[in-house]
């Protein structure tokens, strides 16, 4: 189920990612925080599964409570703990499958899996390819071991549907170029000769608050001439460097241009993009191949990128602009989300963003492990085995945490409305006969191999649940008092 987050702006957000929830909520005890802060280190980790190591985490809290009434030490819980996490990782690993990136069907499934719990699952087989096949291309399949996502660039339009979402093999901006009302230039450039610019082309301001007076015509008609005669040196200097498309970043002095740069650098055939954001500079220069200039003076062709392809586009009443057929392009790509409405485009980035982050787990750890609640109730019952081997309080504490981890199972069960202690128990004798790739299939309300039906994720994603719950409980399991100072 999604949750509707109503912030105190009055801005409405709909997810049911856990890391977006959690961190629009006001917490203020302490432990709460904490949880908090164990759902951001599992995106930053994974990037999916912030909800379920929540889960995990207040089922050994549960587990904890338990076993402090019946007087066992908290030191004694802690390190029972950590071997049952250590434990509980190496039995993941055994029933995990390595995968090889070169197989794109096996990552688009993980995809599609990440995807199926979201607000926008019904377009996972539009966005599950877009997420892969972006990944594949900002890396060396060969010798990746991570990936930087700053490499991919996504931008969102207002209008049309997801399934107008596409990869696009160079840059994408959100608005048109930039124009005066009687300008009429094409809106196709081949051959581009594209500059990057960190300065204005307009009137210079003074540094400080002054005032000019004019007493006379003949001064005024002075100060437009000499404004005239400024801009257009601009301009001329921007066409000797052979520059035809200007990127210009956004500045908050003074404006970019001016009706009357616009109109020069129209007659000279240049096309104008403003309102760069200063976080994108970097990525267009490494897209283009160019460098950004700070200064007139330096720039110089030697600074430009080459672009085969720069075209204006009108998509559901907005315009963009696309450069592709990159001369010497750098590793990124741009990936153009569309959407019906602001709260539907926004779920579909955070979604999108879980994707990416999905096949970015599989490039830090290349294993996938099936899901439907199948690793959860095997590392449960491979844990009760194994304490029972063990003596003391060791062995009733694993016992413990072997059946907190059943939570992720009986959840999903009752999420998908099922009766979960029906579906847990059959889903026991299953892997108690060895069938360990058997979960819940929430679709028809059964038991059936995960494999079978490709629902497939990362083992990075359960190992790190595990261990970042485990870590947070066992942190809160040694604090005895809370001591409040001014």
């Amino acid at each position: 189920m999604d949750k509707m987050i109503q912030q105190g702006n009055g801005e409405v957000i709909i997810s049911n990612d856990g890391a977006t929830i959690l961190s629009q909520m006001q917490v203020y005890h302490p432990t709460a925080k904490m949880l908090v802060d164990l759902s951001k280190s599992q995106d930053i980790e994974a990037g999916d599964g912030t909800t379920s190591v929540c889960v995990i985490a207040g089922a050994l809290l549960s587990a904890c409570e338990d076993l402090l009434l019946k007087g066992i030490h908290p030191t004694n819980i802690s390190e029972a703990f950590g071997l049952a996490a250590v434990k509980a990782e190496e039995i993941l690993t055994e029933i995990s499958k390595p995968v090889e990136l070169a197989n794109r069907e096996e990552l688009i499934n993980c995809v599609n899996t990440s995807l199926s719990s979201k607000v926008i699952s019904e377009y996972a087989d539009r966005l599950s390819p877009i997420a892969v096949d972006s990944v594949l291309k900002v890396i060396d399949i060969a010798t990746a071991t991570n990936v930087d996502l700053n490499s991919v660039r996504v931008v969102k339009q207002l209008g049309g549907t997801i399934d107008d979402s596409e990869l696009v093999e160079g840059l994408v901006f959100s608005k048109g170029f930039d124009k005066t009302a009687a300008t009429t230039a094409p809106t196709t450039i081949e051959n581009a000769k594209i500059a990057l610019i960190q300065f204005c082309l307009s009137a210079p301001k003074a540094d400080m608050e002054s005032n000019v007076v004019i007493n006379d015509y003949a001064a005024m008609d002075r100060i437009l001439r000499e404004e005239r005669k400024y801009i257009l040196n601009l301009c001329k200097k921007v066409k000797k460097s052979g520059a035809n498309v200007l990127l210009i970043q956004k500045s908050i002095l003074r404006d970019a241009t001016n009706d009357l740069s616009l109109h020069f650098l129209a007659k000279m055939g240049i096309r104008v993009i403003t309102d760069i954001e200063r976080n994108d500079i970097e990525h267009i220069a490494t897209t283009l191949g160019c460098l950004p200039v700070a200064n007139i003076e330096y720039l110089t062709p030697e600074k430009l990128g080459t672009a085969g392809l720069v075209q204006e586009e009108t998509l559901g009443g907005h315009k963009v602009v696309k450069i592709t057929e990159i001369v010497n392009p750098g590793k990124t790509v741009s990936i153009l989300v569309r959407g019906s409405n602001k709260l539907v485009l926004e779920e579909a980035g955070r979604s999108l963003h879980d994707a990416l982050c999905v096949v970015r787990s599989l490039v830090k750890k290349r294993f996938l492990i099936c899901g439907g609640g199948a690793p959860e109730i095997q590392v449960a019952q491979k844990l009760a085995a194994y304490g029972r081997s063990l003596e003391g309080t060791a062995s009733y504490c694993l016992q413990s945490f072997a059946d907190a981890m059943e939570i992720v199972p009986y959840t999903l069960a009752e999420n998908a409305g099922l009766h979960p202690i029906g579906i847990v128990t059959e889903l026991r004798a299953k892997h108690a006969q060895g069938h360990t790739s058997m979960g819940i299939n929430v679709r028809k309300g059964t038991i059936s191999d995960m494999y079978e039906l490709n629902v497939l994720q990362p083992l990075l994603v359960n190992t790190s649940e595990i261990t970042l719950a485990t870590e947070c409980v066992r942190m809160i399991l040694k604090i005895d008092d809370i001591v409040m100072v001014r």
